[in-house]
């Protein structure tokens, strides 16, 4: 959204650019092969030191992404996936480090060097074994090919590399620490290179005994998934495997073409849904705890203690470096938080030069729900901005509204963020549970709309459950039928 996009102009610097770049825009090519001499991590470590990228880049990864996501359940099932791709590789001496990373975000890439990362967004979004074999076969075959390496010797300048996202504020203010963290830039895979990995994954699908059309179903998942998700068509989803992997009817076409070496569709290979089902039971879904929760209109955080409404007809989205929301009439809004020092008014704080175009004439301090705050107003090209500060403890948590010039959603917005921000309850904190993927089995007289009834945590239930059950229009369910949905 352009709002959004002013915001982080207001008071962000940084690169974002993530994952593997566009698929089958090219003519079909079927005597691809993978690299004769793959490399795995020791190897590549020893011999190529512009191949350390994988080591190197690792634990960057995991912070952009939230950290590695830990259940037992889960890894062993992601483990036999990727053990009986492994086995049918192109080389199965090819060692991999797969780790699950604990974004709702639907993603999945390779780095050189065999790692591999796959998000629970994507494991909850999947429907079966097959598809999340689809999905780290294509990225094993990145590996495979050795596309890293190719890539860097190809593009010297393309070196991959990662830059926090770091907020321009004055460092004359100890102790200020920038809660934002930044995502990953990766440089783009060739067509080509996007081309033989997804011709190398299908094939290690059929091979491996899975659903060698598991692709192309799952390509449909999560388009139908960016649909449902987009505020609009031009909104920013660069943490999602799509805005790196685009979707195209050529790609799904292709990806069925190739499955068809392994027989008719429906006839073949393995699914693997009900033990994939068992594995993803009471996975965590949306929000971690550690990034505070979205409820409707609401943002809550129960570590931090505090909580606010956005406007109706707002959507939130909870990033991993700040609270983003956006509204009609491209009204945005930007929340997040700074260390505070205890030697510096609000007022000092607001004109201490962190915000571009700061009117001073406007700063003046306010009380919020009996909280500490300072407000202003500031100004950059066509767009008017609310800034409003509010101390809670330690912390500094800051509220900016960016509207179109003019508009006369600036008061409104803004006075809704500020009367509705307070401080939670111990009741309200301790009734607050994350939400969860739960596995349940339809009972006689269940309907798509009576399940879709038992959703949590979205005011668009039977949508939701359509899309993470891969359900089309006019479906029914039927009893023993086992099926996901969303709760606490």
């Amino acid at each position: 959204m352009a709002g959004l996009r002013v915001l982080g102009a207001l008071l962000l610097s940084g690169v974002v650019l993530a994952g593997c770049q566009s698929i089958f825009e090219q003519a079909y090519t079927p005597n691809v092969s993978p690299s004769n001499s793959p490399q795995i991590v020791d190897e590549v470590q020893k011999n190529d030191p512009r191949a350390q990228m994988g080591a190197r880049e690792h634990p960057r990864i995991v912070a952009s992404y939230g950290g590695e996501y830990r259940d037992a359940k889960t890894e062993r099932l992601v483990a036999r996936i990727a053990g009986a791709l492994t086995a049918v590789s192109e080389n199965p001496n090819q060692s991999f480090r797969i780790t699950i990373l604990n974004s709702p975000a639907i993603n999945a890439f390779a780095l050189p060097g065999g790692y591999l990362y796959v998000t629970r967004g994507l494991l909850a979004l999947a429907n079966d074994a097959s598809e999340v074999a689809a999905v780290l076969s294509h990225e094993m075959g990145h590996v495979t090919a050795n596309h890293g390496i190719e890539r860097q010797r190809r593009e010297e300048a393309e070196v991959i590399a990662s830059r926090v996202v770091t907020e321009v504020l004055s460092s004359d203010l100890a102790g200020k620490q920038a809660l934002a963290r930044g995502k990953l830039r990766l440089a783009a895979f060739s067509r080509q290179q996007e081309l033989q990995a997804d011709v190398i994954g299908v094939r290690m699908l059929g091979e491996a005994g899975y659903d060698p059309y598991a692709a192309a179903r799952f390509l449909d998942s999560m388009a139908a998934y960016a649909r449902y998700s987009a505020v609009d068509p031009d909104s920013d989803q660069s943490l999602d495997f799509l805005s790196s992997h685009p979707n195209s009817t050529q790609r799904v076409d292709l990806a069925r073409r190739h499955a068809r070496n392994f027989g008719q569709e429906g006839t073949v290979g393995d699914k693997g849904r009900d033990y994939y089902l068992a594995g993803i039971d009471g996975l965590l879904y949306g929000d971690s705890p550690q990034e505070g929760y979205v409820r409707g209109e609401t943002f809550l955080h129960g570590g931090l203690g505090i909580r606010f409404d956005v406007p109706r007809d707002f959507r939130i989205d909870n990033k991993v470096e700040a609270v983003l929301a956006t509204g009609p009439g491209e009204t945005a809004i930007r929340f997040d938080g700074v260390a505070a020092d205890d030697n510096n008014s609000l007022t000092n704080y607001l004109t201490s030069g962190w915000v571009a175009g700061l009117q001073p004439d406007t700063v003046h301090q306010i009380e919020v729900n009996g909280l500490p705050g300072a407000n202003a107003r500031a100004s950059a090209d066509r767009w008017d901005f609310d800034v409003t500060v509010i101390r809670v403890d330690n912390k500094i948590f800051r509220f900016l509204t960016a509207v179109p010039k003019g508009s006369t959603a600036l008061q409104t917005t803004a006075d809704v963020l500020r009367s509705s921000f307070r401080r939670m309850t111990r009741e309200e904190i301790a009734s607050l549970k994350p939400l969860r993927v739960r596995i349940v089995t339809v009972a006689q007289g269940d309907t798509v709309a009576s399940l879709a009834v038992r959703m949590m945590g979205t005011d668009r239930k039977l949508d939701l459950f359509k899309l993470i059950n891969a359900l089309p229009a006019g479906a029914v369910v039927s009893p023993g039928q086992k099926v996901k949905i969303i709760s606490e």
